[in-house]
């Protein structure tokens, strides 16, 4: 095989797209947070100039010192019988503090006040092994430690569907592994029978199942051996950074994505150990890098998204920043402009300043559905936010650029063949059916990547797998790998597009089954239709739509049904969400429809044939 040399091939350096040409004259706008003009467009030579550029990402800050605790917020410690010391009340504000300790703060802020979920990082260890000497079961261990603290370790305890056994969920920084990582997260979960088995998720990240708490503890030392972590993966802390999963191997990137993923993560984190001063917050947050125009990281639905562009005066790469999209059981909102301009050196500190000020100035109410950035925002506006964060920061920062496009752009389909923008070199995208994989998968995944590629590999907002920097002499042999046997190279048109939640399988919340469910019906809808475009459809097993059932092409949300008047699983339906440019999310048509097969499979394969061009196979 073709042996790649990464420093030749210029994988090294952040890169600059060359422009577009313009055929016709179409202002997108998404709000008043505006796209990149056609004038400041980076020519060929531009590129080539710019190509060397080393940018200095700071991922390495000072520790801040605790605030002194008032008097005030003493006498309610004091008063509450609290234990400051092991609280998480240490690296909050006092402001903060008095709303985290009012009597109307929601459960969760109690909870923290009691004991911080920090403590959990050493804890897992010592909890592990008591049970391992046979001192204790996970029964008789603390139901908030067990069920919510462990989760600032990326734990997560499963009662309702797998007692006893946790799902760990990781830090993934632009969903990049490589074949060292893919091979130990195998070995992992590989001695658990059909409870062990690993989830691609929708912010490009890995979920490990059916660990068992003896265990957890050498999975969480080694993951850091191998250069992951799952610290400050659940509650109210950053989840996974998203970017472009073709990161410094696409012909069009306005900049390498992910060094910025990892330095914001290394921040966030401390370079994975644990960073005590960012583990409270009012609630969690996503954060998603975009740089391409195709929006890979969904910056519409990130509760902080940079949407990468050239400054249309200096021609130089920014991001434009937008702020507040989520989905819950009670809102679902599309990000605002957040009227902010940053440059690249500015991204990582800008995202520690407005995790402090959504710290320090986010409500800890009783209603947990009101706590999201969103609210913070709106509260402040998007100037007195930005002039707050700028505060932080330590200079004021610039208001968001006026940018246009003059060109349209399709978001692009990852999966297949495709050239990167080193000559010779190709990246080759699989789908994973709904994100699921065995430890036997991650072992042929390692070696595909090692003997055929670099030995890395990138995971995708769809759950699907990328193999970077291929050399044109493999692909022939690559393609003929019993893995993609499995994990098609060239799926189906439906198959490509399918997203789904957990699932009842696992997830206590989940309304429905939905993986399984999924799979099957996209199979037979395949076999029985011509379907002519790429549909996306998601499922989601309840509200909180982690399948993100509001940006599928359609839509499908576990809910209510009633069939021959019994109830059972039902779904919402949706219709017409668009990702990329100008995205919108989808809207609710119809609801309560049964699950069951011979109703559902008919109402998809009419949807299909009415609005995506489907025609019914002969016979």
């Amino acid at each position: 095989m073709q042996k790649l040399n990464l420093q030749s091939a210029g994988l090294l350096k952040p890169c600059f797209a060359p422009g577009r040409p313009s055929h016709k004259s179409i202002h997108h706008q998404r709000q008043s947070c505006l796209r990149v003009s056609a004038s400041a467009s980076v020519t060929e030579k531009d590129a080539a100039v710019q190509n060397g550029v080393e940018f200095q990402i700071k991922d390495v800050f000072p520790p801040t010192e605790p605030k002194p605790v008032s008097p005030e917020v003493q006498a309610i410690i004091d008063e509450q019988g609290l234990d400051y010391e092991t609280s998480g009340l240490k690296y909050l504000t006092n402001e903060a503090r008095m709303r985290a300790l009012d009597k109307k703060a929601n459960k969760v802020e109690k909870l923290k006040n009691k004991k911080g979920g920090e403590a959990m990082w050493s804890e897992v260890h010592e909890l592990g092994q008591l049970i391992r000497e046979g001192k204790t079961t996970w029964q008789d261990l603390a139901l908030d430690d067990i069920d919510l603290r462990l989760k600032w370790s990326g734990l997560f305890h499963r009662r309702k569907k797998t007692p006893g056994f946790f799902m760990m969920r990781l830090k993934v920084p632009n969903g990049e592994l490589n074949s060292e990582q893919l091979r130990f997260l195998g070995e992992s979960v590989g001695k658990y029978g059909e409870k062990g088995c690993l989830d691609i998720t929708t912010r490009a990240n890995i979920q490990l199942r059916g660990i068992p708490l003896e265990d957890a503890g050498p999975v969480f030392a080694g993951l850091q051996s191998v250069g992951l972590s799952s610290v400050q993966t659940g509650m109210d802390n950053v989840r996974n950074m998203t970017g472009s999963p073709i990161a410094g191997i696409d012909p069009h990137e306005f900049i390498d994505s992910r060094p910025l993923c990892k330095a914001i993560d290394n921040m966030i984190t401390n370079h994975g150990k644990g960073n005590p001063e960012l583990v409270n917050l009012p609630r969690k947050i996503n954060i998603g890098i975009s740089s391409t125009r195709d929006d890979f990281a969904h910056t519409h639905i990130n509760d902080v998204g940079l949407y990468a562009a050239k400054d249309p005066e200096t021609g130089k790469v920014g991001f434009n920043v937008e702020l507040g999209g989520y989905f819950s059981i009670k809102r679902n909102a599309r990000s605002i402009p957040g009227d902010t301009w940053l440059d690249v050196e500015e991204v990582a500190p800008y995202c520690k300043a407005i995790l402090e000020v959504f710290r320090d100035y986010g409500q800890r109410v009783a209603d947990r559905q009101k706590t999201r950035l969103m609210w913070l925002v709106e509260d402040m506006g998007a100037q007195k936010f930005r002039e707050t964060v700028s505060s932080y920061i330590g200079y004021e920062l610039k208001p968001g650029k006026h940018v246009t496009y003059d060109d349209e752009w399709k978001r692009r389909d990852v999966l297949g063949v495709h050239p990167q923008r080193q000559e010779g070199l190709y990246w080759v995208g699989a789908c994973v059916p709904v994100g699921r994989m065995t430890s036997a998968d991650m072992d042929d995944l390692a070696h595909v990547a090692d003997t055929y590629g670099d030995g890395t590999l990138r995971l995708t907002v769809e759950q699907d797998v990328i193999f970077p920097n291929v050399p044109e002499a493999n692909l022939e042999a690559m393609q003929k790998e019993p893995l993609f046997q499995r994990f098609q190279i060239n799926p189906g048109n439906l198959s490509r597009g399918l997203v789904s939640c957990t699932g009842a399988q696992f997830c206590g919340v989940a309304i429905i089954e939905t993986k399984n469910r999924a799979m099957a019906i996209v199979e037979k809808l395949e076999q029985q239709l011509d379907i002519p475009e790429a549909v996306r459809i998601h499922w989601t097993g309840c509200p909180n739509s982690c399948g993100q059932a509001q940006v599928g092409d359609i839509g499908l949300m576990g809910g209510p049904a009633k069939l021959d008047g019994k109830a059972v699983e039902g779904v919402r339906l949706f219709r017409g969400g668009i990702i990329g440019e100008n995205p919108t999310l989808a809207t609710e048509f119809e609801k309560g429809v049964p699950c069951e097969e011979r109703i559902l499979l008919p109402k998809l394969r009419e949807l299909l044939i009415q609005h995506h061009g489907a025609k019914l196979k002969p016979g």
